[in-house]
């Protein structure tokens, strides 16, 4: 993925701003106050543009930043995003910082035509009109991509734009974060920054027939269908949340990828690398301390089976996974499965091995993968893929084992998981 870069029309704006405050009789001390005012919002703009993540849908992978044309698989067809560069005519260069907050705010494009909602209006509407200004200021700011977004492929009737009001009336709230008098101030920025610029219940709240999230189960983790990984619950429950993280274990993870629980990969190893990694240590932990704090769902923890409900399938496997496990894998993650921190995480009671759903560990053993290269972690351990080298059989076979040995209590995984997530994308 590219790197935001340095706004290159600050220093020609604040030329411009000078010249123009000369003419209007504005001293030039005063119009380099106002030409340093506004390269300040053009540096927050690009700070809380991190913060929401703008361009891991906006970017296409080694391609143009915010030229958009990023495709999105959903259940109802392909989703494109839309150019957001500075350009007049493909972009967002003739918009104004209304109607860009109005965008954000109500889910409603320039021309009043509803969006689909890929685009988290339902979380950015909690944002202020101020960082919304500041975004904007940034979004303008940056180079030019002249390029034509791509129609959507939806398939009828999710192709009809007006079925979009009933989803809205179901999943759409309007209005900005409003802080809680009872909780700190640490505990308020971490709310803003989760329930809205972050929109992390996109990923970690289930989303049921419509597209949508119920609010009953948010953060109790889900499917991304867009993606075929699983978002692990972020609640305070024990069994399958972050009940038992401590504060820094949460920060270490967002903040450089791998902590001594673990590692991040798939889709949330690119939102550390594009957007975790660059906020300040005071934001991270205002996160975490927001997350820590969320209460453990009901009948959210996952139920353990019966020591003596051992099922033939997993009979059959343990032996042949016992074998490929000490052959390829307990040279990184021990015999025990207790891992080499930091380096390899244990799989051992570990909770993302344990989960109901099994796609992730699958998706490791078949993809492989690395923790995302950040400035704290620079030069990340990775695992190889395993894909090519053995069979499905062989793959549910090693899961199985993982995560059935050494006290984990997972379920046996079958040769069919592992065959329906061979095709699936990395990202």
């Amino acid at each position: 993925m590219p790197s935001f870069r340095k706004p290159t029309a600050v220093t020609a704006l604040a030329t411009l701003l000078l010249r123009a405050a000369t003419l209007v009789g504005v001293s030039s001390a005063q119009a380099g106050t106002l030409a340093d005012s506004h390269a300040d919002t053009i540096a927050r703009g690009e700070y809380l543009a991190r913060a929401g993540d703008c361009i891991a849908c906006h970017t296409m992978p080694a391609g143009k930043l915010f030229g958009g044309g990023r495709p999105m698989e959903t259940p109802f067809g392909t989703l494109y995003s839309p150019n957001i560069s500075s350009d007049k005519d493909t972009g967002i260069g003739k918009w104004s910082a209304r109607e860009f907050y109005r965008m954000m705010h109500t889910g409603k494009s320039r021309d009043g035509s509803l969006l689909y909602p890929a685009m988290p209006f339902a979380s950015y509407t909690k944002i202020t009109r101020a960082d919304s200004d500041a975004i904007y200021a940034y979004l303008q700011s940056v180079p030019p991509i002249h390029q034509p977004n791509r129609p959507h492929e939806l398939s009828f009737p999710f192709n009809q734009r007006q079925l979009l009001r009933g989803w809205r009336s179901l999943y759409m709230h309007e209005g900005e974060y409003q802080p809680d008098p009872t909780q700190s101030v640490e505990w308020n920025r971490g709310a803003y920054l989760v329930e809205g610029l972050g929109h992390c219940t996109m990923c970690h709240t289930a989303i049921n027939a419509l597209g949508g999230n119920s609010p009953s189960k948010q953060f109790e983790g889900g499917l991304i269908p867009m993606q075929n990984w699983y978002a692990p619950s972020l609640t305070s429950n024990k069994e399958a949340g972050l009940g038992d993280w401590s504060i820094d274990d949460i920060v270490d993870l967002l903040h450089s990828g791998v902590s001594r629980r673990g590692a991040v990969y798939g889709p949330m190893a690119e939102v550390v690398y594009d957007s975790f990694q660059y906020l300040s240590e005071d934001d991270v932990r205002a996160v975490a301390v927001y997350l820590k704090a969320l209460p453990a769902r009901s009948g959210e923890a996952q139920q353990r089976p019966p020591s003596v409900a051992v099922t033939e399938e997993q009979n059959r496997l343990t032996p042949l996974g016992k074998k490929i496990y000490d052959a390829q894998c307990a040279i990184c993650h021990a015999a025990q499965g207790q891992g080499k921190l930091p380096n390899f995480p244990p799989l051992a009671d570990n909770q993302s091995i344990q989960m109901t759903s099994s796609v992730n560990p699958i998706r490791m053993v078949l993809n492989g993968g690395y923790a995302p290269g950040t400035s704290k972690n620079p030069m990340p351990y990775g695992m190889p893929p395993f894909a090519q080298t053995l069979s499905d059989e062989e793959v549910a076979a090693v899961v199985t084992y993982i995560r059935t040995a050494w006290g984990n209590h997972g379920t046996p995984v079958t040769v069919k998981e592992v065959n329906e997530l061979r095709s699936a994308p990395i990202f």
